[in-house]
């Protein structure tokens, strides 16, 4: 996971014109998910080839700490475990800690990689996982998720600095909103409410109405359990008539490469 963030991190400041070498000292923050230690469940078992780098090689907050040492940043480095949504608190918290000027360029990512295949089997002992094995996005044939690995990362700066510094802007994020579903039917099961109300949280942090959204991108595991619930939130949010007769769109990326777990909001 740390060799994946190093290339991502490498590449994505490529992509944006900056030179790593030139950031050194800097306040560059570091807002890594994760939630899987697959790799250290393997070096625990492998006592003939184990050696001192296991622990650092191991550790969830070295994810986000080797990007920090590696590139000599000195802004927050901080690693996420909120599962599923992880990568996504990670860009929340980095918009934040821009915006209250604890840095001045963040690093937001995630990552997922699979070594260990007794995930495989709990996960498939829940009923979580597609027997099919695909991943059928808000289609009645849904039957679970597939599994995928991988990293993403984006370098974030406040809007009116990345203008002045005539940096290439691919997008801007108008808000972020985070909430939890407190008690539900079991800890696994969403809350449509609660998804409703992040909703219109962020629409209104945003300064926007519902029918000026053309597009949501949503978490679509391919659950029978979840996909309902979070196309009724989304319906109740975004799907009311609009004067000019226009539509939202609603899709998941998990149909085409499958649940990255805390790689998948990135």
């Amino acid at each position: 996971q740390q060799r994946l963030l190093l290339m991502c991190a490498w590449e994505a400041l490529e992509d944006a014109s900056m030179a790593p070498d030139r950031l050194a000292g800097s306040r560059t923050g570091v807002f890594v998910g994760a939630s899987l230690t697959d790799y250290t469940n393997l070096q625990r078992h492998r006592k003939l080839s184990r050696d001192v780098h296991a622990n650092t090689g191991g550790a969830m907050s070295i994810i986000s700490n080797r990007l920090s040492h590696r590139f000599d940043l000195r802004g927050p480095s901080i690693t996420v475990d909120t599962a599923c949504s992880s990568s996504l608190v990670s860009t929340d918290l980095a918009c934040h800690s821009l915006l209250d000027g604890e840095c001045d360029l963040a690093l937001a990512a995630g990552v997922n990689v699979m070594l260990d295949p007794a995930i495989f089997v709990m996960f498939s002992d829940a009923n979580m996982m597609s027997r099919t094995g695909r991943c059928q996005t808000f289609d009645a044939k849904a039957d679970g998720y597939v599994r995928a690995e991988g990293a993403g990362l984006v370098v974030l700066k406040r809007l009116s600095r990345a203008v002045a510094d005539g940096d290439r802007v691919y997008a801007t994020i108008r808000a972020t909103a985070v909430n939890q579903d407190g008690r539900t039917s079991t800890i696994t099961v969403p809350s449509a409410g609660s998804q409703e109300a992040m909703l219109r949280q962020a629409l209104g942090r945003a300064g926007l109405a519902p029918e000026e959204v053309g597009f949501v991108e949503a978490h679509g595991t391919g659950t029978p359990v979840g996909d309902p619930i979070e196309a009724s939130a989304i319906g109740n949010v975004f799907g009311r008539p609009r004067q000019d007769g226009s539509r939202v769109f609603v899709g998941a990326g998990k149909s085409a490469i499958g649940h990255l777990e805390s790689g998948a909001g990135i």
